[in-house]
């Protein structure tokens, strides 16, 4: 029996391998996806399943990867000592995200995916709100905005359909101070050249819960895949400008949307995910913790789904108005 469901991933870096566990135990159920989104890591499991990759396909394209491959530096990184605290002062990132880019769009290729235009839901191709089959959260700092691609790239005076997939979850996936910003550039008035520095998602919304929600009674539902840390987490010791820089990135990526857990319409629809104490960042995870990890997420599917019901959903949390169009 096929379900249809929309699905939103949470940023996490390596912690996906939870979110893939959860997404393989959905999957298993009947339930394939009308309109996904992501942030960050969550943003790129989001453009594989919107290119038509399987829970089990993602991953194979994983679970060999050797994530340090993710920490590209160029020749300025490199200096010995130094190179660090030079690429953070002359590029605001300690690495390019070049690879991470590069790998992404390879793997869209691969299912005849470049630009956004190939993701265009043909049954909602005139609809504003749900024309793509993908929607990935960045954050242009330049602005101060948060900004849903492809859809918002009209105000860059930048056609949506032209956008590159794989430049978009690089937006999304630009961990601050880690990669260097992805620097968007466009025409103001068709004439004046403008720039817009833009990272990762997560500053504003790693978990964009609420994105398919609109005034009509949805004809499927909308499953959260979030990462749940551990309750009592160590406190960061800060002795120097170093520790204070890394307990602020770590803050940044790991204590967002904490209003989802106060808002019940929000929770009642999201698979929390145990991250079993593995960091965003841990790019040398053992083979191990991502089979941990992956059924981690498999668990809190299951969990998740033994007490869903759409039907009571529905009574609970939407106005009686009638279905999106078919």
């Amino acid at each position: 029996m096929t379900l249809l469901a929309d699905g939103i991933f949470e940023g996490g870096g390596v912690k996906a391998f939870a979110m893939l566990g959860a997404l393989n135990e959905a999957e298993r159920r009947g339930y394939t996806w009308v309109n996904v989104a992501g942030t960050s890591a969550g943003a790129i499991i989001a453009s594989f399943v919107a290119a038509g990759y399987t829970s089990e396909e993602i991953r194979e394209l994983v679970w060999g990867l050797d994530f340090r491959q993710f920490k590209d530096k160029d020749w300025l990184g490199q200096i010995p000592y130094l190179g660090p605290a030079l690429r953070l002062w002359f590029k605001n990132g300690l690495y390019k995200a070049g690879f991470l880019e590069k790998w992404v769009r390879e793997k869209l290729d691969a299912k005849g995916v470049r630009t956004f235009k190939d993701l265009v839901l043909r049954d909602f191709e005139n609809d504003p709100k749900y024309r793509y089959k993908l929607v990935v959260i960045a954050t242009d700092v330049s602005r101060r905005k948060l900004l849903k691609l492809p859809y918002d790239m009209k105000d860059y005076n930048i056609n949506p359909d032209d956008l590159d997939v794989a430049a978009a979850v690089r937006m999304s996936a630009n961990l601050p101070f880690f990669y260097e910003p992805y620097t968007l550039t466009y025409y103001e008035n068709k004439k004046y050249k403008r720039y817009s520095y833009i990272i990762d998602g997560g500053v504003l919304s790693n978990f964009p819960v609420w994105i398919f929600d609109g005034e009509k009674t949805p004809p499927w539902p909308t499953f959260g895949f979030k990462i749940i840390e551990p309750e009592a987490n160590a406190p960061s010791r800060i002795y120097n400008p170093f520790d204070l820089f890394r307990a602020t990135l770590t803050t940044m990526l790991e204590a967002h949307d904490r209003v989802f857990e106060l808002d019940p319409k929000s929770s009642v629809r999201t698979i929390a995910i145990p991250s079993l104490g593995v960091r965003t960042t841990d790019f040398d995870i053992l083979d191990m913790h991502k089979e941990n990890l992956f059924l981690s997420g498999v668990q809190a599917a299951r969990n998740f789904f033994e007490g869903w019901n759409f039907e009571s959903y529905k009574m609970l949390y939407c106005k009686p108005i009638s279905l999106r169009p078919a």
